[in-house]
Protein backbone atom coordinates (compact mmCIF):
# COMPACT_ATOMS: atom_id res chain seq x y z
CA UNK A 1 0.00 0.00 0.00
CA UNK A 2 2.93 2.27 -0.10
CA UNK A 3 4.38 4.39 -2.85
CA UNK A 4 7.17 7.27 -3.48
CA UNK A 5 5.24 9.99 -2.60
CA UNK A 6 1.07 8.64 -1.57
CA UNK A 7 -1.46 11.07 -1.67
CA UNK A 8 -2.23 10.77 1.33
CA UNK A 9 -0.12 9.41 4.20
CA UNK A 10 -1.44 9.04 7.72
CA UNK A 11 1.00 8.52 10.50
CA UNK A 12 -0.14 7.59 14.16
CA UNK A 13 -3.81 9.02 14.13
CA UNK A 14 -5.20 8.40 17.60
CA UNK A 15 -8.91 9.62 18.20
CA UNK A 16 -10.26 9.85 22.05
CA UNK A 17 -13.85 10.67 23.48
CA UNK A 18 -14.25 11.97 27.23
CA UNK A 19 -17.28 10.48 28.04
CA UNK A 20 -18.83 9.72 31.70
CA UNK A 21 -17.52 6.32 31.65
CA UNK A 22 -13.92 7.25 30.66
CA UNK A 23 -11.69 7.85 27.89
CA UNK A 24 -13.10 5.98 24.97
CA UNK A 25 -10.35 5.34 22.41
CA UNK A 26 -11.81 5.21 19.15
CA UNK A 27 -9.23 5.44 16.79
CA UNK A 28 -5.52 3.56 18.08
CA UNK A 29 -2.41 4.76 16.56
CA UNK A 30 -3.67 4.43 13.05
CA UNK A 31 -1.16 4.10 10.01
CA UNK A 32 -2.11 4.07 6.68
CA UNK A 33 -1.34 5.22 2.75
CA UNK A 34 -3.63 6.13 0.06
CA UNK A 35 -2.14 6.35 -3.03
CA UNK A 36 -3.69 8.70 -5.73
CA UNK A 37 -6.02 6.76 -8.12
CA UNK A 38 -6.44 3.89 -6.20
CA UNK A 39 -9.45 2.56 -3.77
CA UNK A 40 -8.30 1.83 -0.32
CA UNK A 41 -11.17 -0.28 1.48
CA UNK A 42 -11.83 0.06 5.25
CA UNK A 43 -13.58 -3.12 7.05
CA UNK A 44 -14.82 -4.27 10.40
CA UNK A 45 -18.01 -4.12 12.52
CA UNK A 46 -20.26 -1.55 13.59
CA UNK A 47 -18.41 0.25 16.12
CA UNK A 48 -14.69 -0.50 14.73
CA UNK A 49 -13.81 3.05 13.69
CA UNK A 50 -14.12 3.52 10.60
CA UNK A 51 -16.28 6.62 10.26
CA UNK A 52 -14.29 8.26 13.49
CA UNK A 53 -11.55 7.44 11.42
CA UNK A 54 -12.77 9.75 7.99
CA UNK A 55 -14.50 12.08 10.15
CA UNK A 56 -11.27 12.69 12.03
CA UNK A 57 -9.09 13.01 8.66
CA UNK A 58 -11.52 16.27 7.77
CA UNK A 59 -11.97 17.70 10.74
CA UNK A 60 -15.17 17.01 11.11
CA UNK A 61 -15.25 15.36 15.15
CA UNK A 62 -16.67 18.05 17.71
CA UNK A 63 -14.08 18.92 20.58
CA UNK A 64 -15.06 18.41 23.47
CA UNK A 65 -15.39 15.53 23.40
CA UNK A 66 -12.79 14.41 20.39
CA UNK A 67 -9.11 14.65 20.90
CA UNK A 68 -7.31 14.14 17.81
CA UNK A 69 -3.71 13.36 17.72
CA UNK A 70 -1.25 12.54 14.70
CA UNK A 71 2.29 12.35 13.88
CA UNK A 72 1.67 13.35 10.53
CA UNK A 73 -1.20 13.56 7.98
CA UNK A 74 -0.04 14.69 4.77
CA UNK A 75 -2.70 14.68 2.01
CA UNK A 76 -1.03 16.42 -1.29
CA UNK A 77 2.11 17.66 0.32
CA UNK A 78 0.16 19.35 2.65
CA UNK A 79 -0.07 18.36 6.52
CA UNK A 80 -3.39 18.44 7.47
CA UNK A 81 -2.55 17.58 11.35
CA UNK A 82 -1.07 21.13 11.68
CA UNK A 83 -3.26 22.80 9.59
CA UNK A 84 -5.52 26.02 10.75
CA UNK A 85 -8.94 25.30 10.70
CA UNK A 86 -9.46 27.49 7.90
CA UNK A 87 -6.91 25.53 5.70
CA UNK A 88 -9.10 22.59 6.48
CA UNK A 89 -11.98 24.66 5.63
CA UNK A 90 -9.87 25.01 2.02
CA UNK A 91 -9.33 21.44 1.46
CA UNK A 92 -12.87 20.29 2.67
CA UNK A 93 -15.34 19.57 0.13
CA UNK A 94 -12.79 20.63 -2.53
CA UNK A 95 -9.79 18.55 -2.69
CA UNK A 96 -11.20 15.84 -0.13
CA UNK A 97 -14.68 15.18 -0.61
CA UNK A 98 -17.07 12.98 1.80
CA UNK A 99 -20.33 10.88 1.13
CA UNK A 100 -21.88 10.09 4.10
CA UNK A 101 -24.21 7.00 4.37
CA UNK A 102 -27.28 7.89 4.85
CA UNK A 103 -28.01 10.34 2.17
CA UNK A 104 -31.55 11.31 4.01
CA UNK A 105 -29.51 12.67 7.04
CA UNK A 106 -27.06 14.40 4.61
CA UNK A 107 -29.79 16.71 2.70
CA UNK A 108 -31.59 19.84 3.99
CA UNK A 109 -34.95 19.10 3.55
CA UNK A 110 -36.40 22.50 2.90
CA UNK A 111 -33.32 23.54 0.31
CA UNK A 112 -33.59 22.39 -3.47
CA UNK A 113 -31.32 20.19 -3.90
CA UNK A 114 -29.67 21.52 -6.96
CA UNK A 115 -28.83 24.98 -4.05
CA UNK A 116 -27.43 22.53 -2.23
CA UNK A 117 -24.86 21.32 -4.83
CA UNK A 118 -24.09 24.67 -6.01
CA UNK A 119 -23.39 25.36 -2.62
CA UNK A 120 -19.83 24.58 -2.55
CA UNK A 121 -18.81 26.01 -6.11
CA UNK A 122 -20.23 29.66 -4.32
CA UNK A 123 -18.09 29.09 -1.23
CA UNK A 124 -14.89 27.65 -2.45
CA UNK A 125 -14.62 28.47 -6.25
CA UNK A 126 -16.31 31.72 -6.30
CA UNK A 127 -19.18 30.92 -8.85
CA UNK A 128 -21.97 33.08 -9.67
CA UNK A 129 -25.83 31.88 -8.96
CA UNK A 130 -25.71 31.12 -13.09
CA UNK A 131 -22.70 29.32 -13.24
CA UNK A 132 -22.73 27.26 -10.14
CA UNK A 133 -26.69 26.53 -11.10
CA UNK A 134 -25.41 25.07 -14.62
CA UNK A 135 -22.73 22.97 -13.17
CA UNK A 136 -25.23 21.35 -10.36
CA UNK A 137 -27.18 20.71 -13.73
CA UNK A 138 -24.18 18.95 -15.52
CA UNK A 139 -23.11 17.03 -12.72
CA UNK A 140 -26.85 15.87 -12.01
CA UNK A 141 -26.25 14.26 -15.92
CA UNK A 142 -23.27 12.99 -14.77
CA UNK A 143 -24.46 10.57 -11.76
CA UNK A 144 -27.51 9.26 -14.09
CA UNK A 145 -30.21 11.52 -12.73
CA UNK A 146 -32.71 11.82 -15.96
CA UNK A 147 -34.08 15.30 -16.98
CA UNK A 148 -31.48 17.31 -14.91
CA UNK A 149 -32.25 20.62 -15.86
CA UNK A 150 -35.84 19.45 -14.24
CA UNK A 151 -34.66 17.61 -11.46
CA UNK A 152 -32.47 20.53 -10.08
CA UNK A 153 -35.26 22.44 -8.68
CA UNK A 154 -36.65 19.38 -6.68
CA UNK A 155 -37.02 18.61 -2.87
CA UNK A 156 -34.90 15.93 -1.18
CA UNK A 157 -38.37 14.43 -0.32
CA UNK A 158 -39.21 14.31 -4.01
CA UNK A 159 -36.60 11.85 -4.75
CA UNK A 160 -36.20 7.86 -3.97
CA UNK A 161 -33.58 6.59 -1.46
CA UNK A 162 -30.70 5.83 -4.53
CA UNK A 163 -32.05 9.30 -6.36
CA UNK A 164 -30.93 10.61 -2.92
CA UNK A 165 -27.24 9.05 -2.54
CA UNK A 166 -26.80 10.04 -6.43
CA UNK A 167 -27.35 13.76 -5.24
CA UNK A 168 -24.94 13.28 -2.40
CA UNK A 169 -22.30 11.91 -4.81
CA UNK A 170 -23.17 14.70 -7.04
CA UNK A 171 -22.49 17.04 -4.08
CA UNK A 172 -19.11 15.51 -3.31
CA UNK A 173 -18.22 15.73 -6.94
CA UNK A 174 -19.30 18.91 -7.61
CA UNK A 175 -16.05 20.34 -7.38
CA UNK A 176 -13.77 17.30 -8.68
CA UNK A 177 -11.59 16.19 -5.30
CA UNK A 178 -8.73 14.37 -5.49
CA UNK A 179 -9.94 12.10 -2.83
CA UNK A 180 -13.59 10.64 -2.19
CA UNK A 181 -14.11 9.88 1.58
CA UNK A 182 -17.53 7.01 0.84
CA UNK A 183 -18.57 6.11 4.61
CA UNK A 184 -21.35 2.72 4.01
CA UNK A 185 -22.74 4.96 0.82
CA UNK A 186 -24.86 2.14 0.29
CA UNK A 187 -26.19 0.73 3.66
CA UNK A 188 -29.46 1.90 3.45
CA UNK A 189 -29.76 1.00 -0.33
CA UNK A 190 -31.44 -1.95 -1.61
CA UNK A 191 -29.28 -4.70 -3.30
CA UNK A 192 -29.90 -3.84 -6.71
CA UNK A 193 -29.62 0.11 -5.96
CA UNK A 194 -26.27 -0.86 -4.10
CA UNK A 195 -24.62 -1.94 -7.20
CA UNK A 196 -25.82 0.99 -9.17
CA UNK A 197 -24.23 3.18 -6.37
CA UNK A 198 -20.53 1.37 -6.44
CA UNK A 199 -20.76 0.85 -10.03
CA UNK A 200 -21.22 5.14 -10.18
CA UNK A 201 -18.55 5.40 -7.65
CA UNK A 202 -15.79 3.00 -9.89
CA UNK A 203 -16.69 4.91 -12.84
CA UNK A 204 -15.85 8.53 -11.81
CA UNK A 205 -12.83 7.36 -10.44
CA UNK A 206 -12.21 5.99 -14.38
CA UNK A 207 -13.09 9.64 -15.60
CA UNK A 208 -11.59 11.54 -12.73
CA UNK A 209 -8.57 9.71 -11.10
CA UNK A 210 -9.33 9.76 -7.78
CA UNK A 211 -8.52 8.37 -5.02
CA UNK A 212 -11.47 6.62 -2.68
CA UNK A 213 -11.33 5.38 0.90
CA UNK A 214 -14.73 3.00 0.84
CA UNK A 215 -15.51 2.05 4.07
CA UNK A 216 -17.60 -0.85 4.47
CA UNK A 217 -19.01 -3.66 6.46
CA UNK A 218 -19.25 -5.78 4.16
CA UNK A 219 -16.31 -8.19 2.53
CA UNK A 220 -17.96 -8.70 -0.74
CA UNK A 221 -18.25 -5.17 -1.40
CA UNK A 222 -14.21 -4.59 -0.66
CA UNK A 223 -13.69 -7.62 -3.05
CA UNK A 224 -15.26 -6.36 -6.03
CA UNK A 225 -14.11 -2.80 -5.76
CA UNK A 226 -10.89 -2.13 -4.09
CA UNK A 227 -6.88 -2.35 -4.40
CA UNK A 228 -6.13 -2.72 -0.75
CA UNK A 229 -8.20 -2.77 2.49
CA UNK A 230 -7.25 -1.91 6.14
CA UNK A 231 -9.18 -4.21 8.49
CA UNK A 232 -10.47 -2.29 11.54
CA UNK A 233 -11.50 -3.67 15.26
CA UNK A 234 -11.98 -2.01 18.27
CA UNK A 235 -10.24 1.24 17.14
CA UNK A 236 -7.04 -0.60 15.95
CA UNK A 237 -5.81 -1.99 12.15
CA UNK A 238 -5.75 -5.59 12.73
CA UNK A 239 -4.55 -6.38 9.18
CA UNK A 240 -3.65 -4.31 5.93
CA UNK A 241 -2.24 -5.70 2.53
CA UNK A 242 -3.53 -5.90 -1.04
CA UNK A 243 -7.19 -7.13 -1.32
CA UNK A 244 -6.40 -10.29 -3.60
CA UNK A 245 -3.33 -11.29 -0.84
CA UNK A 246 -6.22 -11.06 2.07
CA UNK A 247 -8.45 -12.50 0.57
CA UNK A 248 -6.31 -15.22 -0.35
CA UNK A 249 -4.14 -15.49 2.42
CA UNK A 250 -5.93 -13.86 5.66
CA UNK A 251 -3.19 -13.12 8.50
CA UNK A 252 -5.11 -12.46 11.40
CA UNK A 253 -7.96 -14.31 12.99
CA UNK A 254 -10.51 -11.28 13.05
CA UNK A 255 -9.87 -10.82 9.36
CA UNK A 256 -10.13 -14.78 8.38
CA UNK A 257 -13.86 -14.54 10.60
CA UNK A 258 -15.26 -11.85 8.56
CA UNK A 259 -14.17 -14.08 5.60
CA UNK A 260 -15.74 -16.85 6.62
CA UNK A 261 -19.29 -15.48 7.19
CA UNK A 262 -19.40 -14.47 3.79
CA UNK A 263 -22.81 -16.69 2.40
CA UNK A 264 -22.27 -18.31 -0.69
CA UNK A 265 -24.91 -18.60 -3.78
CA UNK A 266 -23.39 -22.02 -5.17
CA UNK A 267 -22.83 -24.94 -2.88
CA UNK A 268 -25.09 -27.20 0.05
CA UNK A 269 -27.35 -24.30 2.59
CA UNK A 270 -25.15 -23.83 5.59
CA UNK A 271 -25.82 -22.30 8.78
CA UNK A 272 -23.68 -18.98 8.35
CA UNK A 273 -20.45 -18.69 10.25
CA UNK A 274 -20.06 -16.44 13.15
CA UNK A 275 -17.67 -14.89 15.28
CA UNK A 276 -18.28 -15.89 19.21
CA UNK A 277 -18.83 -13.13 21.75
CA UNK A 278 -18.71 -9.36 21.69
CA UNK A 279 -16.36 -6.12 20.62
CA UNK A 280 -14.69 -5.38 24.08
CA UNK A 281 -15.52 -1.89 25.46
CA UNK A 282 -13.54 1.33 24.27
CA UNK A 283 -13.13 2.58 27.75
CA UNK A 284 -11.89 -0.84 29.13
CA UNK A 285 -9.25 -1.93 26.56
CA UNK A 286 -6.24 -4.06 28.31
CA UNK A 287 -2.48 -3.92 27.17
CA UNK A 288 -2.74 -6.95 24.76
CA UNK A 289 -4.70 -8.09 21.60
CA UNK A 290 -7.94 -6.51 21.44
CA UNK A 291 -9.35 -9.61 19.76
CA UNK A 292 -7.98 -11.84 22.20
CA UNK A 293 -11.29 -12.79 23.79
CA UNK A 294 -12.65 -13.82 20.64
CA UNK A 295 -9.98 -15.40 19.22
CA UNK A 296 -9.79 -18.97 18.49
CA UNK A 297 -5.82 -19.17 18.35
CA UNK A 298 -4.87 -16.63 21.05
CA UNK A 299 -2.38 -17.72 24.14
CA UNK A 300 -1.63 -15.70 27.38
CA UNK A 301 0.89 -13.41 25.44
CA UNK A 302 -1.84 -12.11 23.05
CA UNK A 303 -3.39 -11.10 26.21
CA UNK A 304 -0.53 -9.35 28.32
CA UNK A 305 1.45 -7.64 25.19
CA UNK A 306 1.15 -4.86 22.92
CA UNK A 307 1.19 -5.72 19.28
CA UNK A 308 1.83 -4.04 16.28
CA UNK A 309 1.39 -4.23 12.65
CA UNK A 310 4.24 -6.31 11.29
CA UNK A 311 4.93 -7.77 7.53
CA UNK A 312 3.89 -11.18 6.28
CA UNK A 313 5.27 -10.46 3.28
CA UNK A 314 5.52 -7.48 1.09
CA UNK A 315 3.37 -5.22 2.33
CA UNK A 316 0.57 -7.30 3.92
CA UNK A 317 0.81 -6.29 7.32
CA UNK A 318 -0.63 -8.05 10.61
CA UNK A 319 -1.26 -7.71 14.10
CA UNK A 320 -1.08 -11.08 15.07
CA UNK A 321 1.75 -12.81 17.35
CA UNK A 322 0.53 -16.23 15.03
CA UNK A 323 -0.56 -15.50 11.65
CA UNK A 324 1.03 -19.05 10.92
CA UNK A 325 -2.27 -20.12 13.22
CA UNK A 326 -4.79 -18.46 10.91
CA UNK A 327 -3.97 -20.58 8.07
CA UNK A 328 -4.01 -23.87 9.86
CA UNK A 329 -7.65 -23.23 10.96
CA UNK A 330 -9.45 -23.87 8.05
CA UNK A 331 -8.02 -27.09 7.55
CA UNK A 332 -8.54 -28.46 11.51
CA UNK A 333 -12.38 -27.88 10.35
CA UNK A 334 -12.25 -29.84 7.50
CA UNK A 335 -10.35 -32.75 9.45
Amino acid sequence: MTSASPLLSVSGLTVEFKTKRGTVIANNALSLTVDAGATLGIVGESGSGKSVLCRALLGLLPSPPATVRAREIRFAGRDLAAASAQDLRQVRGQDIAMVFQNPMSSLNPVWPIGDQIAEGLRVHKGFSRAQSRKAAIAVLKRVGIASPEIRVDDYPYQWSGGMMQRAVIAMAMVSEPKLLLADEPTTALDVTIQDQILSLLMELQRQTGMAIILVSHDMSVISETCDHVAVMYAGHIVETGRTADIFRRPAHPYTHGLLRSIPHVHGKAARLASIPGQPPDLARLGLGCPFAERCAVASAECRERPIALASVQGNHQTACFFPERVEELDRKRAS
